[in-house]
């Protein structure tokens, strides 16, 4: 130990020479983006690839601070479910030097896009179902390239000064597609593509209108925008030609005029659509992209901008068992699946459910996870979530900025409310949802320990 010498009262004195205190090191982003267009011949939703219309991309951030490095990554495809979101995840995580814990993988839920569950993939395989459904090849090659971004973003990681919050109404575009009946129950579905003019007239419904956005800073410089909007995504599909539609249109007209980096992510949009505003016609597109870009352009020149710390990052996350619904029935979905004579779409059907029932007996969990950056919370979630988890997590925490991303793991389908399975629809039919009515109170719980501090 070093020491220095007094002389005190005339007699000397060995004392520990004191080290001035480490600075805290600075919380660093880095960005990454990569194609995730599908080539020719490769399965998108519910078409084979024709062409490229827009440019599909899976793009993200990594967050260096405290704990170890955060990677949230959002891609332009349907859905990616069960292992397609383990070896996404996995892979991310290597690439950063983290853990799988502390990946979130999200998707837009673009259906002229692909799908990615390689759990499901290997059992249709079984079948000699082979690219019909699912283009593994295709995918692991995004998953490897996006892998490789993220390691060299590192290098490039900035150090941030500053976070920013804000948020704007993004007009005549979300609704609610649940129309109700003087009983109580769900008359009609306002799609969100919806020719009937009668239900475009109908009520606005529960939506949450607002659009989040966090920035990164440093000083005076935007280094990336994240943004939050809850909205089924369609404008209008099955043209064969992969595109982003008007989410992602907006975002990358966004990034094009302001030079900033923007990381888009669906909220809880599963019971939401543009359905009022949008009749199917193909310039809608770009009307919705306009709109859903101009609610972001308000959000990013309102920006209230604090100091951020490596130790003001926090994270939580929980690996839940959700409840499985009461209708999967194993010997059912087998035959389905074994059948030769039926259509691949129902065999397909038949392995995702059965996927999911499996999962669930053998005490799959999926995980729920929080990001805190001072007063941000971002939730990240799985499946097509019903908007009102979102306004129940904002209102549980109103001292707070709550953004949430949904459309994590996709494996469960959609996730309704405990009442919403007794109204009837579309969202809640055993077709679309995979979960019991109860997930309501499993989930709610894990989001508001989440929201603890």
């Amino acid at each position: 130990m070093r020491h220095v010498v007094l002389v005190l009262a005339g007699l000397v004195v060995l004392a520990p020479f004191a080290r001035p205190a480490r600075s805290e090191e600075p919380l660093r982003v880095a960005t990454f983006a990569v194609d995730a267009s599908p080539p020719v011949g490769s399965p998108l939703a519910y078409d084979p690839t024709k062409g490229v219309a827009h440019p599909l991309s899976c793009r993200g951030v990594v967050l260096i601070g405290g704990g170890g490095p955060v990677v949230l990554c959002a891609v332009d495809w349907i859905g990616i479910g069960n292992d397609g979101q383990t070896e996404f995840r996995e892979a991310l995580a290597k690439a950063a030097g983290t853990t799988r814990d502390r990946v979130a993988v999200h998707t837009l839920h673009q259906h002229d896009a692909p799908a990615c569950d390689f759990t499901v993939d290997r059992m249709l395989g079984e079948q000699g179902i082979n690219r019909e459904v699912f283009d593994a090849a295709f995918e692991r090659d995004v998953i490897a390239r996006a892998s490789k971004a993220v390691k060299e973003s590192l290098a490039q990681a900035r150090p941030v000064s500053h976070v920013g919050i804000s948020q704007a109404d993004v007009e005549q575009v979300a609704s609610n597609r649940r129309i109700f009946g003087p009983d109580g129950k769900v008359k009609a579905v306002r799609y969100t593509a919806c020719p009937d003019p009668k239900l475009r007239d109908e009520p606005l419904g529960t939506i949450d209108p607002k659009l989040k956005m966090i920035t990164f800073w440093n000083a005076d410089q935007p280094i990336v925008a994240l943004t939050y909007y809850a909205t089924h995504p369609q404008s209008y599909y099955r043209t064969g030609l992969a595109n982003p539609d008007f989410p992602g249109i907006a975002r990358d007209q966004r990034q094009a005029s302001t030079g900033v980096p923007h990381i888009h992510f669906d909220g809880a949009g599963g019971n939401i659509g543009a359905g009022k505003y949008n009749d199917g016609s193909h310039g809608n597109r770009q009307i919705l992209a306009d709109r859903v870009a101009q609610g972001m352009a308000k959000a990013f020149s309102s920006v209230e901008k604090f100091p951020i710390r490596s130790s003001d990052l926090g994270w939580k996350s929980e690996a839940v068992a959700l409840p499985v619904a009461a209708h999967l029935d194993e010997k059912t979905l087998v035959a389905t699946l074994e059948n030769r004579s039926a259509k691949v779409t129902e065999r397909a059907k038949a392995a995702n459910d059965l996927t999911w029932l499996r999962r669930c007996r053998s005490g799959g969990t999926i995980d729920v996870s929080c990001l805190k950056l001072g007063p941000v919370r971002l939730l990240h979630l799985p499946g097509e979530l019903f908007v009102e988890y979102q306004l129940a997590a904002q209102a549980d925490r109103p001292d707070k900025f709550v953004a949430v991303a949904a459309y994590g793991d996709y494996a469960p389908g959609y996730i309704g409310t405990e009442v919403a399975y007794a109204e009837g629809g579309y969202e809640t039919q055993p077709r679309s949802s995979l979960v019991a009515p109860r997930v309501e109170h499993v989930l709610t719980a894990v989001i508001q320990r989440l929201l603890r501090d």
